[in-house]
């Protein structure tokens, strides 16, 4: 299954295209989309071209997208919504699944903890694809763990009938 990894931002999107086979990922493609640091209609538009040559060239089963943390910051999980609405439309756009993933979701799957450091999450991305990661960005290491977060969960919803990227609850 191809699996095509976004962490949105509105300045920086990372992505990263991997395989997934016999439950080990590959990387097929990874890197970050720069928007110009002009208005923003103009950086959703280059964000959208981008992604939207991206699906062209990769064919991708499936988008997973980092859920936006609402923090401190409402102004900044506000822009990032935007970017991850152009994201979304376009996979829309493209008749390609959505998959979304909390920041701990993605963590928990890719190195065993939730709050995980984004240095761990590099580094543990990197292991599992045979990779020295050390010169990327965070943004495009996190989009290839994001996708890594959908390969290792897709069978699981298989199985349970839920939707990738549900959140379990205690009870």
């Amino acid at each position: 299954m191809r699996i095509l990894g976004i962490d949105p931002g509105t300045r920086v999107t990372g992505y990263g295209v991997i395989d997934m086979e016999r439950g080990k990922p590959r990387s097929i493609a990874a890197g970050v989309l720069r928007a110009p640091d002009r208005d923003m209609a103009e950086r959703l538009g280059v964000i959208q071209d981008e992604l939207r040559a991206l699906i062209a060239a990769h064919a991708p089963a499936v988008m997973a997208v980092e859920r936006v943390f609402v923090g401190r910051n409402v102004n900044s999980a506000l822009m990032l919504g935007q970017a991850r609405g152009v994201a979304l439309a376009c996979a829309g756009s493209a008749g390609i699944a959505v998959s979304e993933y909390s920041a701990s979701q993605i963590k928990q799957a890719v190195v065993g903890t939730g709050r995980a450091r984004k240095e761990q999450v590099r580094h543990m991305v990197g292991i599992l694809l045979g990779m020295d990661l050390q010169d990327q960005a965070l943004d495009c290491t996190d989009a290839l763990a994001v996708a890594i977060c959908h390969g290792h969960s897709a069978p699981l919803a298989r199985r349970t009938g839920l939707p990738a990227g549900a959140r379990w609850s205690r009870r």
